[in-house]
């Protein structure tokens, strides 16, 4: 039986704490937490170039495959902020059943 989607989110963020005192030499994450915040964040714009690219294209399984690293690396950014994946789910859920054209009004005022 497969994991569900929120478990494998749940799961990630786990280890994606967990790496943060890993060696960098030992763990992709680990390297990115050392290397620092500015680090994160150009991945996450490469990622995020990555995925319109590919969202261009016509190959639906490039996009599944870049926005799995979008949603890693985003990941990433949200530990080392140490922001958890149920705060960005509960705003999401928060907004849920609101037009997103009220939702965008209100954050303007």
């Amino acid at each position: 039986m497969n994991p569900s989607p929120t478990d494998v989110l749940l799961d990630l963020q786990k280890v994606l704490q967990e790496r943060k005192s890993a060696p960098a030499e030992k763990s992709y994450a680990a390297s990115l937490y050392a290397k620092g915040l500015d680090t994160i964040l150009k991945k996450v714009g490469e990622e995020s170039a990555e995925t319109l690219i590919a969202a261009k294209n016509q190959d639906s399984a490039a996009l599944v495959y870049e926005v799995a690293d979008l949603w890693y690396h985003v990941m990433v950014l949200l530990a080392s902020k140490d922001i958890s994946v149920t705060a960005v789910t509960d705003e999401l859920a928060r907004r849920m059943g609101t037009s997103g054209h009220a939702e965008k009004a209100a954050r303007t005022k």
